[in-house]
């Protein structure tokens, strides 16, 4: 409710960069409730506002959920398209900021599109970043991730195990209760699954 107060004070007294920012953060939350439909709504309105503002880094995120909604909603190959081309004009403008983030969706995108492989590399690649920038705001989804990449792959279960109590550790110090329910649930799905012997070629975790 208070979100959407902003986007609709933002508009009223027509201050366009506040509003694209509300518009982003709209998507934020869009993700972090799994509402690929609600996210692809602000990214439309966030990607024409921007072009229409020149506002190259709220355009750049605009890229970025919109590939990851275009991804849940089955079209991978264009979603990580629009992924990529995000990621890379954000770096363009010259920030650094919420790439690890970024690079979680692209995972997920990747991982939709069978791609695991690629998925685990994205998050590698994300996890390097964090010890470089110190942004750990989203460290315990990186590991949960890690580990559902890894049960799908069939690695090492000591391997598995470790991401995902590492993401439950994570989430607890930074008292983050969605993402520690999040990876407690990862956890418990990849246990009764392998209690059920159904692993075959790997595990599938929903993300």
């Amino acid at each position: 409710a208070t979100l959407a107060e902003s986007i609709s004070l933002a508009k009223e007294l027509n201050d366009m960069h506040a509003l694209a920012a509300a518009l982003y953060i709209a998507g934020y939350f869009g993700h972090f409730e799994r509402n690929p439909a609600e996210v692809e709504r602000c990214a439309s309105d966030l990607i024409e506002l921007s072009t229409r503002q020149n506002f190259p880094l709220w355009l750049s995120g605009g890229e970025v959920f919109r590939g990851w909604a275009r991804s849940v909603s089955g079209d991978t190959a264009e979603g990580i398209s629009w992924i990529e081309e995000g990621i890379e004009h954000w770096r363009a403008a010259g920030s650094m900021w919420t790439v690890p983030y970024f690079l979680a969706l692209k995972a997920e995108a990747l991982h939709l599109a069978g791609r695991t492989s690629a998925a685990l590399e994205a998050i590698t690649e994300a996890a390097a970043l964090v010890e470089r920038s110190e942004e750990r705001c989203w460290c315990a989804e990186l590991h949960r991730l890690r580990g559902v990449f890894l049960a799908a792959l069939g690695a090492d279960e000591t391997e598995i195990e470790a991401s995902f109590r590492e993401a439950i550790r994570t989430a607890k110090e930074q008292k983050s209760i969605s993402l520690e329910k999040r990876a407690e649930a990862s956890y418990a799905e990849y246990r009764r699954q392998k209690a059920s012997g159904s692993e075959g070629r790997g595990f599938r975790l929903p993300l």
